[in-house]
């Protein structure tokens, strides 16, 4: 076997929806982004992985960098993921569980993934997941699922991938590798969805007692003056740790309860959520601008409507929690 699912090709790849460019956050970050494609890829419903997102806290520095448990991917689809032993040469490993049938997710370095163009590409080393579905060592090429699409890379940048540039005798790079194991049947829709409404449930009750986005608010200004201070391409890499992962999260359990719920059932939690998905985008490009004009002591205010919708989220979690 030369690839997992071997019927897509890059050029003619078409991302699943919740990757659009209408929605309000249309990347989220790199390890639920594949798992969203992956799952589209065998024709299951991604939106039922999501409820996990209700535990997202704030960890001082950073919004919970959010990941789909493993253990709700294998009670809604089957999918059996684990750690992957690198031993020996890493291509060798992805391509013995290719040929296998399982599907690798592999740390890479964005600086040598042309999918990154304008923002990692060779101008930023970085460290980033992706979803080997296909390896071919004889035309020096692999086609992966990163973010929210299906790509090929070859050539200088596969070398660089495998860290083959490196000056001769140097350790071999090792990164941190999981691999799925696919289920031979495919669960039914309704048999995801019952368990979907479980998962949901034990998340809530896992829900932080205390209201994140007031954590951050409080230490905003602070954190933001001293990103002002750093050099401005510094400033990226905290609106995607914070307001990023922050609006991302919660637009998706936005999407979630919309998926899983009756006709009204959870309005009240799907219209605090993508409150408060607004509101990181708008405060995101405030953001920008104090980093800009060093003006930082209202920036915490513009978060005032995400605390206030992630205060009736919770409260209206509780319904869910049972």
């Amino acid at each position: 076997m030369t690839a997992v699912f071997p019927f897509i090709r890059p050029e003619a790849y078409q991302p699943h929806a919740l990757h659009s460019g209408e929605r309000i956050w249309p990347e989220t970050n790199c390890y639920v982004d594949l798992w969203i494609e992956v799952l589209g890829t065998m024709r299951l419903p991604p939106e039922a992985m999501l409820g996990f997102t209700l535990t997202q806290d704030f960890e001082g520095d950073q919004f919970t960098f959010f990941k789909v448990p493993l253990e709700d991917l294998e009670a809604l689809y089957g999918i059996r993921v684990s750690e992957l032993a690198i031993f020996d040469r890493v291509e060798d490993h992805l391509a013995q569980q290719i040929g296998r049938g399982r599907l690798c997710l592999v740390e890479m370095d964005s600086f040598f993934m042309p999918d990154t163009q304008g923002v990692a590409y060779r101008s930023e080393h970085g460290k980033t997941t992706v979803a080997v579905n296909r390896l071919s060592e004889k035309d020096r090429e692999i086609d992966y699922f990163h973010n929210g699409g299906y790509y090929r890379l070859s050539g200088e940048d596969f070398d660089g991938l495998f860290g083959r540039l490196y000056p001769a005798g140097s350790q071999p790079f090792l990164p941190y590798t999981e691999f799925a194991k696919l289920p031979d049947r495919l669960p039914a829709e309704d048999a995801i969805r019952n368990e979907a409404r479980g998962l949901l449930a034990r998340h809530a009750r896992r829900m932080p007692a205390r209201n994140p986005v007031s954590a951050f608010a409080r230490v905003l200004p602070e954190q933001v003056g001293q990103v002002a201070d750093r050099p401005f391409g510094f400033f990226h890499k905290y609106a995607f740790n914070t307001l990023r992962q922050l609006g991302a999260n919660f637009e998706l359990l936005a999407t979630h309860l919309d998926w899983l719920g009756d006709p009204g059932e959870f309005d009240a939690a799907t219209t605090a959520c993508l409150r408060i998905a607004e509101t990181a985008k708008s405060v995101q490009f405030q953001l920008a601008r104090a980093v800009t004009r060093r003006k930082f002591d209202t920036l915490a205010q513009g978060l005032d409507p995400a605390i206030e919708a992630w205060d009736q989220l919770h409260e209206a979690a509780g319904a869910i929690r049972g």
